[in-house]
């Protein structure tokens, strides 16, 4: 790029600047195997049909099941965006399970956390949920992203969040007061 234009110059770094903001979760190489088109409801009908296939799902852990060899994350299915961030819960098809190799603490992967996973179906689990029995696909994982949790505030004060500090705290700012640090 020459100096004779500047414009660009100043183009080309602000479109840098926001690309990488916007960067998947699931690496390019495992998005280049997933299947486009293929929908979470169509695994679930038949998940048989579908074993080896590589699929992007993401959701909010329902349950985390140690066993022997591997750990088994029971997730309600989400819509992801385009970063691969689960979406609202209201737009689910259902539930999956994602097998994870070894141990996972149930501390970390606890109920409510967003989850995005990569990997092959690999076949069908089939429990009792309720009084009837549930087919959940099965993906065995190859990247797994849990997603951080959102800040809990305290109260629901008007100021900034450093005020925001439970009662008696709460009217004093954090820098006045000692008992916070």
């Amino acid at each position: 790029m020459s100096m004779r234009n500047p414009g660009m110059v100043w183009i080309v770094l602000v479109s840098l600047l926001a690309s990488s903001g916007c960067a998947h979760v699931i690496s390019r190489e495992s998005r280049l195997k997933a299947r486009p088109g293929l929908s979470f409801a169509a695994v679930q009908r038949d998940p048989g049909s579908y074993s080896g296939e590589t699929v992007i799902w993401g959701g909010r852990i329902i349950d985390t099941v140690n066993r022997r060899d591997d750990t088994f994350l029971k997730i309600l299915q989400t819509p992801l965006d385009s970063t691969g961030m689960p979406g609202e819960e209201e737009h689910s098809q259902g539930r999956f399970i994602a097998k994870i190799e070894g141990y996972v603490d149930r501390e970390v992967y606890c109920r409510g956390r967003m989850i995005t996973v990569a990997g092959e179906v690999t076949g069908r689990e089939v429990e009792q949920l309720g009084e009837m029995e549930y087919v959940y696909p099965v993906v065995a994982t190859r990247e797994v992203h849990l997603w951080r949790r959102p800040a809990h505030r305290y109260g629901t004060s008007q100021f900034p969040a450093w005020y925001d500090f439970p009662y008696p705290y709460s009217v004093w700012p954090r820098y006045r007061d000692p008992f916070l640090y």
